[in-house]
């Protein structure tokens, strides 16, 4: 627990400073994040059985990441990069003699670059929600400052909800073949916890309140999601972290994995129904 807190009270400052900054502080961040998750990824794939090229599904994924952080160069760049990376993923494992393994190894570098390269909606989320209001109580974080805030804010309020809540009413749990410590009241106790902070930060970005009742309950329910997510993949690979990176905490994939699932449902729900 002290390795915890001593690794939150370093890392969280340091966020929020990179943050502070943005603009290509904030890309070169998130494409490290990217990068140290992808290695996890595809060691934990390689311990699953999954035969990966980990150094072209690495480069894939950074490549979804630098091409957030330059968004409009070309209209709908993002899917043609993805394509193009799928068909070099494909190419290279041509080089398998065994077909069977060609197709593993195409199908399981192809998932792992994509898995990580969600991270890249936190970069799309900041340059696509809708401006902020000069009036609003939170107009000096500007635009992209802003919407990224409630995002941190929206998964980590899920978090300590769920841990608050779920250690003090936790009886009944669920999914426990993927994570034996989940439980309904956590989960109940997280999604309220969510509703609160994004109606509180919506007020600040000086957008509709109404909107948390709707975006609250699914960035929740999205970062419960991407954690399983990772969960699952860690117990295919029989491992108890995705690596040894933070101390207390595990991998870089630990700390991020929430954010991989709650980050394009958020920027989905701001670019559909806010923007």
């Amino acid at each position: 627990m002290r390795e915890r807190a001593t690794s939150a009270a370093v890392l969280v400052p340091l966020l929020l400073i990179v943050l502070a900054l943005g603009g290509l502080v904030l890309s070169i961040a998130v494409a490290v994040i990217t990068f140290l998750a992808a290695r996890e990824v595809f060691a934990l794939l390689r311990s699953a059985g999954h035969p990966t090229l980990p150094a072209l599904g690495t480069v894939l994924a950074l490549t979804v990441v630098v091409d957030a952080a330059v968004p409009g160069v070309i209209e709908g760049s993002g899917l043609l990069l993805t394509a193009i990376g799928i068909t070099l993923v494909a190419v290279a494992a041509f080089t398998r003699t065994d077909p069977r393994d060609g197709l593993a190894t195409w199908m399981a570098t192809t998932f792992g670059a994509l898995y990580v390269g969600m991270l890249a909606f936190v970069l799309r989320l900041g340059h696509s929600a809708p401006a902020t209001p000069e009036a609003a109580p939170l107009a000096a974080l500007g635009t992209e400052r802003g919407w990224i805030l409630l995002l941190l804010l929206a998964v980590w309020s899920y978090d300590t909800g769920a841990y608050l809540v779920g250690r003090r009413f936790g009886r009944e749990r669920f999914l426990t073949h993927i994570s034996p410590s989940k439980t309904y009241a956590g989960l109940i106790g997280g999604i309220a916890a969510t509703t609160i902070v994004v109606g509180l930060l919506l007020i600040g970005l000086g957008q509709p309140v109404w909107h948390a009742v709707i975006l609250g309950p699914i960035a929740a329910l999205a970062a419960q999601a991407g954690d399983l997510a990772e969960s699952m993949l860690k117990r295919a690979a029989g491992a108890k972290d995705s690596g040894p990176l933070i101390p207390g905490h595990g991998g870089m994939l630990d700390r991020v994995d929430s954010f991989l699932f709650a980050a394009p449902v958020v920027t989905l729900y701001v670019v559909a129904l806010v923007a």
